[in-house]
């Protein structure tokens, strides 16, 4: 008895560190894949975030192209990439034109920062220590800086970081939208991988999550990046029109704000503010008109495009958005809202699913 009992255990221990062994390899093996995988990672998972939001989008144009796939997926691809560069380009510009500009009146010794107009004059007085600093950097620019060279010193790190983040941020969108289109050629077997994973995560409820999934994204995209990006594009739009400095900075100001759930409003108010006060009064009417009806816009697509209920409560996607910009920068701006309220919306349809 005693020699059976000596050799199961002797299979059994063989069986453990076989299985442990196999385990091990496997693990090394995951681990070194994603550590190839990993300067890549955010812009697979924001590449399948791109293709599974404007997959409606895909099937229209294959019907449009009467079936033809890749010349659908091309021209969609095309579509979105001019919508990416464009934008980018003008804000680009903006700024060089801007700097170009301060350099102009540095050499012809002109104010670089315009005085504070005569509408200041009947401001709050709440206002008086901005329009007191306005004053000195207007007169004497140079004692400003020195004056404020610690918090400008600051702040100009993080302002600087911040648009080199969102340099490489541009970057990573171009590239997602190239291997979205690469996986929306391939969408069968792409969903048919999806289904399968899914499976092995959460099992007969797999088809429920995939379609929690799907939807949570695209109303995500439609719903809160969508908005964000018309609100934004609207404020550049008047900026540039209105001839307001900078309004490539301000847009990109603006757009982010728009994500986080903030509102154009802090970057939208003061530049129309100071228009009224160094432009012309109808431009500055028309400006102000017209970033009014950009700040109302907020009300009326966001039923439209969500429908009665958000995907997530607004402090789900306000804290996505600002971690996952502070853990992953300009495109975990847009990532980390997503993600989060995937996420949440998961934990909560977990909740109510049945043992």
């Amino acid at each position: 008895m005693e020699p059976d009992q000596s050799k199961s255990a002797k299979i059994n221990f063989e069986k453990i560190v076989d299985t442990l062994i196999r385990l091990g390899i496997l693990g090394v093996l995951l681990l070194w894949c994603f550590d190839i995988l990993r300067p890549f990672f955010l812009i697979l998972v924001w590449a399948v975030v791109i293709a599974i939001a404007i997959f409606p989008v895909h099937n229209f144009f294959v019907k449009v192209f009467r079936g033809r796939r890749i010349f659908a997926v091309i021209v969609l691809t095309l579509l979105m990439l001019s919508v990416i560069i464009v934008p980018s380009g003008l804000i680009i510009y903006s700024l060089y034109e801007g700097i170009n500009h301060f350099r102009e009146l540095f050499n012809s010794g002109e104010h670089l920062i315009p005085p504070p107009g005569g509408t200041t004059a009947n401001w709050p007085d709440i206002t008086k220590p901005i329009v007191d600093i306005w004053q000195l950097a207007s007169d004497n620019l140079q004692a400003t800086v020195l004056k404020y060279s610690e918090q400008i010193k600051e702040y100009g790190s993080i302002f600087l970081s911040a648009l080199a983040g969102i340099g490489q941020g541009i970057i990573s969108f171009v590239a997602s939208i190239i291997i979205a289109g690469v996986l929306l050629i391939y969408a069968d077997s792409s969903e048919a991988v999806t289904k399968k994973i899914f499976v092995k995560l959460v099992g007969k409820n797999s088809d429920n999550f995939a379609q929690i999934t799907v939807l949570t994204i695209r109303n995500v995209v439609k719903g809160i990046l969508g908005v964000a990006v018309i609100q934004a594009s609207m404020a550049g739009i008047g900026f540039f029109i209105a001839g307001v400095p900078f309004a490539g900075l301000w847009t990109i100001l603006c757009l982010i704000l728009a994500i986080v759930q903030v509102g154009v409003g802090p970057i939208a108010i003061p530049v129309a503010i100071y228009m009224f006060s160094v432009s012309d009064t109808t431009t500055a009417v028309i400006l102000a008109i017209w970033l009014g009806i950009t700040l109302l816009m907020d009300n009326v697509l966001k039923p439209i495009l969500l429908g009665r209920n958000a995907p997530a409560p607004m402090l789900v996607i306000f804290i996505g958005s600002i971690g996952g910009f502070l853990y992953n920068g300009f495109i975990g701006l847009f990532l980390g809202a997503i993600v989060l309220t995937i996420g949440y919306t998961l934990f909560m349809s977990w909740l109510d699913t049945e043992n």
